[in-house]
Formats: C-alpha cells, structure tokens, sequence
C-alpha cells in the first residue's frame, strides 16, 4: 500500500528500514489528512449561523461611490447591495444582488462602471473568505450558501427594525 511505506522510514537508497522514526512524507500525510478532516468539520457547522450582527455598510467597498462630479451618484446602489450581502442566502439570491447593483449603476447612467463593478463582487464577495465584505458578512464566519432559516429571518427583521427605529 502506497501511504503505509511512504510512512514506513527509509534509507538513502529507498529501501524501508526497521527504524522507529517515520520519514517526512508520513508526517505529511498525516498533517494533510487532519486539516482535510478539521476543514471538512469546519465546513460542515458553517450552516449553523449564530448571531446576526448590526447592518453596516462601508458603500461601494473601496470602490469609489461615484464620479469626481458627482461623489454619491452610486453609492444607494452600494448600500442596497450591501443589506442583501449582510443578510446572505443562496447562491441564486447573490446573483440576482449583483446583477441589480449592475443594473442600478447602468440606469445612473454608468454602464461600463457597472460592468466593472459586477465583475468585482463576483470575484470579491465570495462567502468563502473571511473578508469584512463576502457574501453573509453579517453572520459569524463561515457563514456560506443556504436559505435563512425561520430563526434566521426572524433576526434579519430584528436587527432591520432597530436599525430603522434609529433613523
């Protein structure tokens, strides 16, 4: 078996010694399958969201808001983008947030800038990486594709409530 005598210590000239010592490609291996199975486990909880926490949203992400005449011409369009990344969801319900953040920059009339804004929340806001603005960025992470929960609603109207009893 291949992963028994790679683990198996050897000499120079490859043969398996007696020695009591494993060579490098077993502790290798071993490190490899306990962070497959410590991903796997990690991966397997991260439906289980937690506590939402307080909508906040940075507008367009270190993207301009708008143009150097018009500074906000985009930025609602940003901040409505950012409510559907806080809250998070399936896959099918990120698309169609980028797609209208694409469409709310096209109809400000800035159809290239929203091509190149799409483009970077395709790539950049992945629920994959634990960055400040991913998919789900209201949930602790990993917080990764999936329909809210009833619970999870119910804390999306919440915190939603509270923060427009404050305005």
């Amino acid at each position: 078996m291949l992963v028994r005598s790679v683990c198996r210590p050897h000499n120079k000239a490859g043969k398996v010694t007696s020695g009591l010592r494993p060579s490098v490609g077993c502790l290798s291996i071993f490190w490899a399958k306990f962070l497959f199975i410590g991903l796997g486990l990690s991966l397997a909880t991260a439906t289980v969201a937690g506590e939402l926490r307080p909508f906040s949203s940075d507008g367009c992400s270190g993207f301009p808001d708008g143009t150097m005449e018009q500074k906000d011409l985009w930025l609602t369009c940003c901040q409505k983008h950012d409510y559907d990344y806080w809250k998070g969801g399936t896959y099918q319900e990120r698309l169609a947030s980028d797609k209208a953040l694409e469409a709310c920059v096209a109809e400000v009339g800035q159809p290239e800038i929203a091509l190149l804004m799409l483009a970077g929340v395709r790539v950049g806001g992945t629920p994959f990486l634990p960055t400040r603005f991913r998919w789900g960025y209201g949930w602790p992470y990993p917080r990764l594709y999936g329909e809210l929960t009833p619970s999870e609603l119910e804390q999306v109207m919440k915190v939603t409530e509270q923060e427009q009893s404050k305005l």
